[in-house]
């Protein structure tokens, strides 16, 4: 570790001392202050200081982020180099997979397979597996986990091996809690320290509510896979400098309104504000009032806002929240003395810090609220849900309501309950759905669909006949770190069903009740509060310790219910503690879906609907005969005061997190490899050996007789290049599946089997609605070669098999979407060699230069439409024979069928140093093998 500026100090942690790069003697040696930065920024800037090696990261680099201005053009990208990475299951098991490849790569080179090893800490949290099949019984829990490790078993045989196969990655099993409350109240430091050097707890994650952490005061986001990968071996993740939105957070909240409401509000208001790709900081008297856990639910809700993060600095409350979650006292000491040292503790007030652009909302004039039924931006008062509903009912479908006028108020006799075994399986969907926004993309199919397994409802519902009308609420669910993380709203939620059991009261039938705690601090507190029976006895069973219906694991309703909702074209309702709400996100079979506080997700499964004005109408009638309102069961501030101190027991949490892997006798009976260097099945279809290391040969840059794969216009989004729903029998993966003798049922999605790259290059490009230029009117994965229609892959194959270099062309904003890292792997994988766009999404650029793939970029309102391109041309790319530098001009060589050559100039976006590196070697996984094994 370099000291490029002098800066490195000491101070005293309360038991000692320890060294930090010093942000003030920072400001000394560049002779300007920094103290009027952003919070954010500076946490930042510490760790481009900490870790400036002249290499990876340049003097030059910390000299433009110490003179980050507010409002000034943002072309500079910023070398961060986190502390830790967190992963979930779903996106973790790739990851996984490559660490493992590299360990049998280095292995094959006569190395010591042991030299692979993440070098930042690395912890997945099995959260994302779990679905609610079982619900609303006291042994919910116990059946929905024995069929998640039925149907998980060969994923969780895979991270269980990679337990024990390395030293900084470690796993979190099924059934401990959701990953971003496992990472607020466990796994997260506040303050990192390493080799005496003490430095801020930061980091990256696979998953986009990663930000939750950012409540605190822990700079955080989600990223994709490659660029998770590249931070846990060392490299640093690259963005461009940004625009910091302040927000001033004045007043308090009125009696009644949750923290839930105020996430909502803020929601709202931030995204009108347009703060996407930007970092929000928060600020002002508003937050240095507010609970540690209100500024996370705040903080979880950053991709529904748009923001890369929604930050809170550090200040006594942070400390406090550490210590009540079992943190040694030293450690919180530490934390303390760290923030201090560096000038930064404490919550700014206005004035003190120069923000891009500042916003104010008084948390006096929020109200209670629900936001939906298809957006989490578009809040509704709560009071105004009835009639904003009715509204939708007649509204067009056209102009984004349901075209069913008249309709609301009708009920529908459910059909005669069905005892036939059902198939609980939730398989991607082969049906195209609706399209949603790009920030809310990736989350869609994020979450592993559960194998083909059958079940009797009538062992997993509750029976009950009745009928079924528009407006009904078919699942209330209590789920998502959102809300779950956060003691008043989930204690709230008790003493609201305490109330309710204790006046006879239960939901509908109809109503598929949940309640998935995100961790089992939560179970312990509210049994300590006495509240945990009277949820039971309102429907609001554990179903399960992950995720579950908030990222769409829902498991399915009664069949009589699903029946008469198809048979009756219902729009039917969720209500859900959830962050996200798109259409068919909860369920295929639900088309409103509104987020909710717990306690209003309890008030709602009572009465059954939606439609319901709370204010005028009762929600139920008490066993004494007599209407029971809203009102009479909302908790007071003070009711939930008394009760708080049982989730601020340190003992608790310290007991519960001593060892997360105990009494968890399923994942006991996993039975798993052993040793460092993993044992690969070539008979399984969901783990599979990546070759990204076995030719172990640099990238040669001259590109000669090149072919065309294919052609795309514009905004052709990561999705369209590597989808993560369904695969359709047809196709190339499909047949894959059938020929290695998986079941139709059994396929599952191209997300949940990441961890195959046979089935994830077939699936390369193959999205039903992508259209190749080269065969017009067209839609899906397909191409010509030699005058024949074939499945793009197939036509790979061929090509790779010829000898034959690969290229793609597109228009503007190539990569668009999600960051998916198999969008950039595929394309290696397929034998492509370069794409030329108009432009590129930023990420998917960088993560192409990763995998060896030369981003080459049109120039001057040229493109493959004005150059007449279709397919049947070959192509050369000069300029590159002799190595590449970074933005370098190369030239495109078009040879067409009737012998003329046309030259044509792009600009190689390759864009920095290090990616020059990363591609002489083949990418960044055979570079980082390198250095790792020398």
């Amino acid at each position: 570790m370099t000291d490029a500026f002098n800066t490195f100090d000491s101070f005293s942690t309360g038991t000692g001392s320890a060294r930090f790069a010093s942000l003030k003697k920072l400001e000394t040696a560049l002779g300007m202050s920094v103290a009027r930065l952003p919070v954010s920024i500076r946490i930042v800037l510490e760790s481009v200081l900490r870790n400036c090696d002249g290499v990876k990261v340049t003097p030059e680099h910390v000299k433009q982020l110490a003179n980050w201005q507010p409002n000034s053009g943002r072309t500079e990208e910023i070398p961060f180099t986190v502390a830790r990475v967190i992963l979930q299951d779903f996106t973790g098991v790739p990851l996984l997979a490559d660490l493992a490849a590299m360990r049998s790569a280095a292995q094959k080179l006569g190395r010591d397979p042991k030299k692979i090893e993440p070098l930042v800490p690395v912890d997945m949290v099995v959260d994302h597996s779990i679905q609610v099949d079982a619900a609303g019984t006291h042994d919910a829990l116990d059946l929905n986990m024995k069929i998640e490790f039925e149907r998980n078993r060969e994923r969780y045989q895979f991270l269980k091996w990679g337990m024990q196969a390395f030293d900084t990655f470690k796993v979190v099993p099924p059934g401990v809690g959701i990953v971003h409350q496992v990472n607020m109240e466990y796994l997260a430091r506040g303050v990192m320290e390493k080799d005496g050097m003490a430095y801020p707890d930061t980091l990256v994650g696979t998953d986009s509510h990663t930000t939750m952490i950012n409540g605190l005061g822990i700079v955080a986001w989600g990223v994709g896979g490659i660029e998770a990968e590249a931070a846990m071996l060392g490299q640093p993740v690259y963005f461009l400098t940004p625009d910091v939105v302040g927000v001033n957070l004045t007043g308090h909240a009125k009696p009644g309104v949750t923290a839930t409401d105020v996430v909502l509000t803020v929601t709202e208001m931030l995204r009108r504000a347009k703060v996407v790709g930007k970092f929000v900081e928060f600020f002002g008297e508003g937050v240095a009032a507010m609970s540690v856990t209100d500024r996370a639910t705040i903080a979880n809700m950053a991709p529904e806002y748009g923001a890369t993060m929604g930050f809170f600095p550090v200040d006594e409350a942070t400390c406090q929240y550490f210590a009540a979650t079992g943190r040694p006292t030293a450690q919180v000491d530490t934390i303390r003395a760290y923030y201090q040292a560096q000038g930064l503790f404490g919550i700014p007030k206005a004035g003190d810090i120069d923000y891009s652009q500042v916003l104010e909302l008084d948390l006096a004039s929020v109200e209670p609220s629900v936001a939906g039924p298809k957006r989490p931006q578009d809040r509704i008062a709560l009071a105004g849900l009835k009639s904003a509903f009715a509204g939708l009912m007649d509204k067009a479908v056209a102009d984004g309501g349901y075209g069913k006028t008249g309709a609301l108020g009708q009920r529908h006799a459910l059909p005669a309950s069905s005892h036939n075994p059902v198939d609980l399986a939730g398989g991607g969907s082969q049906d195209e759905i609706a399209p949603v926004p790009a920030s809310e993309e990736e989350m869609l199919d994020s979450h592993p669909s559960p194998d083909h397994i059958v079940a009797d409802p009538s062992t997993v519902f509750k029976n009950g006949n009745g009928t079924l009308g528009h407006g009904d609420v078919v699942i209330a669910a209590i789920t998502s770190c959102t809300n779950t993380s956060n003691p008043g709203v989930m204690l709230a939620a008790g003493l609201l069903a305490k109330k309710a059991a204790a006046l006879g009261l239960k939901p509908p039938a109809h109503v598929k009740t949940s309640l998935g705690p995100g961790s089992r601090a939560v179970t312990e507190y509210l049994n300590k509060a006495g509240l945990m029976d009277a949820l039971e006895q309102v429907g609001f069973s554990v179903v399960g310790y992950g995720c579950t219906t908030c990222i769409g694991n829902s498991g399915p309703l009664k069949p009589e219910i699903d029946k008469a909702i198809a048979d009756n074209d219902l729009v039917v309702a969720s209500v859900l503690s959830g962050n996200r709400n798109f259409e068919a996100r909860v369920h295929q079979a639900v088309k409103a879906n509104f987020l909710m506080s717990p306690p209003l997700v309890v008030a709602f499964a009572l009465a059954g609907r939606v439609d319901i004005d709370f204010d005028k109408e009762a929600l139920g009638t008490g066993k004494d005969g007599q209407p029971v309102y809203l009102k009479d069961l909302w908790p007071s501030h003070e009711d939930v005061a008394a009760v708080m101190n049982t989730a601020t027991d340190p003992a608790a949490y310290r007991k519960i997190y001593a060892d997360v892997g105990a009494d968890n006798p399923l994942w006991d009976a996993v039975s798993a490899p052993t040793g460092t260097v993993y044992q690969w099945d070539a008979k399984s279809t969901y783990i599979q050996e990546p070759p990204f290391f076995s030719g172990g040969k640099a990238t040669t840059p001259a590109i000669q007789g090149a072919r065309a794969l294919a052609i795309f216009g514009d905004s052709v989004t990561t999705d369209h290049i590597s989808p993560a729903g369904g695969i359709k029998p047809t196709s190339p993966a499909g047949l894959y599946l059938t020929e290695h003798g998986v079941q139709k049922a059994d396929f599952n999605s191209y997300g949940a089997r990441r961890g195959n790259h046979e089935v994830m290059m077939r699936g390369t490009f193959a999205n039903v609605r992508i259209k190749n230029l080269m065969i017009p009117g067209s839609e899906g994965g397909i191409t010509l070669k030699n005058g024949e229609q074939k499945p793009i892959y197939d036509a790979a194959m061929q090509y790779q098999a010829e000898g034959m270099p690969l290229m793609i062309f597109a228009g503007e904003e190539y990569g668009t979407g999600s960051s998916r890292d198999w969008a950039a792997k595929g394309t290696t994988l397929l034998g492509v060699k370069a794409v030329v766009a108009r432009s590129f999404e930023r990420i998917h650029r960088a993560n192409l230069a990763g995998m060896g793939v030369l981003p080459c970029q049109f120039k001057d309102g040229v493109d493959a439409a004005t150059l007449k391109l279709d397919g049947s041309e070959t192509f050369d790319l000069e300029g590159t024979e002799s190595g590449i530098t970074p933005q370098q001009d190369v030239t495109l060589v078009i040879h067409r069928t009737d012998g003329k050559v046309e030259r044509v100039a792009l600009k190689l976006r390759i864009d920095t140093p290090i990616e020059v590196e990363y591609y002489n070697k083949g990418g960044i996984l055979p570079f980082v093998l390198g250095q790792l094994v020398g």
